[in-house]
């Protein structure tokens, strides 16, 4: 009984192991969770604001309040079509596509990177034409995004182009102030160019699988405890059956003397008689 015992406490505590692990998946996939539904909230509250200007977004210090993420930016100024850089590999039309960046000065005097769309690689993985952007003063309507780390492999690219949308590297090469902390998508440009680039999605509204992930590790985790409550409730009725169906000992017969047989015999023989 006692080694049933300790195998059943083993089988107890690997269920509290993995209850434990199951619990922070689940409150790690309630916090992803949480986290998705307020980038939505975001997105719903900017994505279709009344664009305001560039220094009420960008104060003098460059830098971007989170919550201004998406909101609409009027730009007044022109681009500066000689700066302008690729993004290569970028996942657009079923292909890898580059995104055109031209850095644009602002009535204000500031240099803002402008993604003004994207282009499909040509015939030797370059693209073969990209449209140029408007020449001289332009009003141009752009959605904030903070700009993009390096990638973590080393990747680089060739010259004018770059492997993300790291905004520092882009501003090495760019002559002026250029802000830093935010580029913007493009949504509109007045005058318009003559050729379009390819546009932007909206973001997804999809809130993703984090809370169904969240559910289905507590019910591991009750899983868990069940399945050893089934285990250990086996082993008891295994045994138990093994107890009842086992035969009952015989007792042994004494082993009677010779005397007494010869006794027993005697006293027949004298019944017999009388």
């Amino acid at each position: 009984m006692s080694n049933r015992v300790v195998r059943w406490g083993v089988y107890v505590l690997i269920a509290i192991g993995f209850a434990v692990a199951c619990a922070f998946l689940s409150n790690w996939q309630f916090d992803r969770n949480e986290s998705r539904a307020e980038q939505l909230a975001l997105v719903e509250r900017n994505y279709d604001a009344k664009p305001i200007s560039l220094a009420e977004a960008i104060p003098d210090d460059g830098s971007l309040d989170p919550e201004d993420e998406w909101h609409p930016v009027l730009l007044r100024g022109e681009y500066l079509v000689d700066e302008q850089v690729l993004v290569r590999n970028r996942p657009h039309g079923g292909t890898s596509a580059f995104e055109v960046l031209v850095p644009f000065r602002d009535e204000d005097g500031r240099i803002f990177i402008v993604d003004r769309g994207w282009v499909p690689p040509g015939e030797e993985a370059n693209p073969d034409v990209v449209p140029a952007a408007p020449g001289g003063t332009a009003e141009v309507i752009v959605r904030l995004r903070p700009g993009e780390p390096l990638p973590t492999s080393g990747r680089s690219a060739p010259e004018g182009q770059v492997p993300t949308i790291h905004l520092p590297s882009i501003a090495a090469t760019t002559g002026g102030d250029v802000i830093t902390s935010a580029y913007g998508l493009l949504v509109s440009e007045d005058p318009a160019p003559e050729t379009a680039l390819g546009t932007f999605d909206s973001p997804t509204e999809d809130p993703g699988p984090h809370l169904s992930y969240a559910i289905q590790w507590i019910l591991f985790a009750l899983m868990g405890f069940i399945f050893i409550g089934y285990m250990i409730r086996t082993e008891i009725q295994k045994h138990r059956e093994e107890v009842e169906g086992r035969p009952a000992p015989m007792k042994k017969q004494r082993r009677r003397d010779h005397d007494a047989d010869a006794e027993d015999e005697l006293l027949d023989d004298i019944d017999a008689r009388v």
